[in-house]
């Protein structure tokens, strides 16, 4: 079966039957992309990408009935995961004087997650709508189309972020050593 065609399946079991075993396969299906998703958005907070990767979840569950397969169902889920980080960072603005010993915290629980610590630096660098493009891009795998369905943002501002937040990782990364 078409995997499209599975999601919606069971995403149409869960809107018209409340079927939590049709959920559950799509929370299983997805939760280690989404996992991943937010690690690269909150520089290796495990803990708090945990808690947006439920509150995604939550919210496709009370919102499935929404769904009209127009779009992938995780094209529409990543574009749910986009509003609760967008609606985390409104809520949590972070002030002009970041502290550098709390980002390196973060970066260094990062590596437990797999990530090393210099991409974690690299990424702290970059703007929200860089570090989002490239993190959906490089580390989930999602075409430039895709990426403009889940931000909303369209696709030349997509790869104008992805060019200036891969210039930008470029050039952290060779001015801390590492060759081209």
């Amino acid at each position: 079966m078409d995997e499209r065609l599975s999601d919606t399946c069971l995403a149409a079991r869960v809107a018209t039957l409340g079927d939590r075993r049709a959920f559950d396969r799509l929370v299983r299906k997805y939760q280690s992309r989404l996992r991943r998703f937010f690690l690269g958005q909150t520089l290796g907070d495990a803990q708090l990408s945990d808690d947006l990767a439920q509150d995604t979840f939550v919210k496709a569950w009370q919102g499935l009935q929404g769904f009209r397969g127009l779009s992938s169902f995780s094209t529409w889920l990543f574009r749910i995961a986009w509003r609760v980080l967008y609606d985390y960072s409104r809520s949590h603005r972070p002030t002009s004087d970041i502290d550098a010993a709390a980002v390196s915290r973060r970066a260094a629980r990062a590596t437990d997650a797999g990530l090393s610590l210099d991409i974690c630096r690299a990424l702290a660098l970059l703007r929200p709508e860089e570090r989002v493009c490239i993190t959906l891009q490089l580390i989930d795998g999602q075409p430039i189309n895709k990426i403009a369905e889940i931000t909303g943002m369209p696709q030349n501002t997509v790869k104008s972020h992805l060019r200036r937040g891969k210039e930008r990782l470029a050039d952290y990364l060779r001015k801390n050593g590492y060759d081209k």
